[in-house]
């Protein structure tokens, strides 16, 4: 019998499933053949989900990561769970410490009083108890909590996430649009590995059904290492437009970081997300974000997982054409 089929009436629970991964997520398990409850704060705002998969396949339902009576309710009946959840910023109650944190280990202790065998935690590259960044810091608070309650669980340490509606291909793009200069905080000298939701969603997919070792830490990159300026430059190709590439080290990129920070609480909301950079991003940009050779040596990767890591140099084009000034219908060789 078909492993899909099998697995038609087993459900998994998805925390977070709404957000730029979750539709990722949720299709991979849903073309996996599982039953998909997504649990989210706000499930009216989930139905772009449901053509994911068959009618009735996937359902919303509503949980808040700060009652654990709500966690409980989001996986009565459920065999895996998966967390998600996470935030790029803090904004008033919405703290690094409250959802990367608490809230995995709220999630993770249900998890274990529930007795679901299989459970997939997100974490980020960055984690690190001795990050200078917040951010790092409470991923990694978050994994060790997870560890606690369930020594089995799945960790998933991906690099940037890049996708159609990604927060940072996107956010660079759209910046160039608008300003004749491009930052290079730190001089552009980061490291990244840019990683495919898609892909990341295939490990969730693998970790969900027991095809990814109990109790590891996997670390999630795509086939390119590349620097912040190399990632910066290939975006205004992409987009055919000039700009000046300025280097800005870290001191003052932490200044510039607090000003954007207070404006866009000045301005209730209202500043685009693309333009708002805070100084804790500032921080978390002072250590390369790469998969480690210890965890490529133990095949804690993508291709430890029988998963072959899309390249974004070829995927990103394929949705940057809408900020040039032609659109996808042309280009410019003079582009400005």
């Amino acid at each position: 019998m078909n492993e899909a089929l099998r697995r038609a009436d087993r459900l998994v629970t998805v925390f977070g499933g709404a957000g730029f991964l979750g539709r990722h997520v949720v299709r991979a398990l849903a073309k996996d053949g599982w039953l998909v409850r997504v649990a989210v704060r706000r499930p009216d705002l989930a139905f772009h989900l449901q053509p994911s998969g068959n009618v009735g396949q996937i359902t919303a339902v509503q949980a808040n990561l700060c009652y654990p009576d709500s966690i409980a309710a989001a996986l009565r009946n459920a065999d895996a769970a998966v967390n998600l959840v996470g935030i790029l910023r803090e904004q008033g109650r919405q703290t690094f410490d409250a959802i990367h944190r608490e809230g995995a280990a709220n999630i993770a202790a249900a998890v274990r009083d529930a007795g679901i065998e299989h459970f997939v935690h997100v974490s980020a590259l960055g984690a690190d108890p001795s990050s200078a960044s917040a951010y790092g810091r409470s991923k990694a608070a978050g994994e060790a909590a997870v560890q606690a309650a369930l020594p089995g669980a799945i960790i998933l340490r991906p690099s940037v996430v890049f996708g159609p509606e990604d927060h940072f291909f996107n956010r660079f793009a759209a910046l160039a649009r608008l300003s004749p200069v491009m930052p290079l905080i730190g001089g552009g000298v980061t490291k990244l590995q840019p990683v495919y939701a898609g892909d990341v969603a295939k490990a969730v997919a693998a970790g969900v059904k027991g095809s990814a070792a109990a109790g590891t830490i996997y670390e999630l990159g795509g086939p390119e290492v590349r620097t912040l300026r190399e990632i910066i430059e290939f975006i205004l190709a992409e987009t055919e437009r000039k700009r000046f590439l300025m280097p800005l080290p870290f001191g003052p990129a932490r200044g510039f970081g607090g000003i954007s920070e207070l404006v866009a609480k000045l301005t209730l909301g209202l500043m685009p997300e693309d333009f708002v950079l805070t100084t804790d991003q500032v921080e978390l940009l002072q250590q390369d974000n790469v998969v480690s050779a210890t965890a490529a040596a133990e095949r804690r990767t993508l291709n430890g997982l029988g998963i072959a890591a899309e390249s974004y140099e070829a995927l990103v084009p394929t949705y940057l054409t809408r900020y040039r000034k032609t659109g996808q219908f042309g280009t410019n060789d003079a582009f400005g």
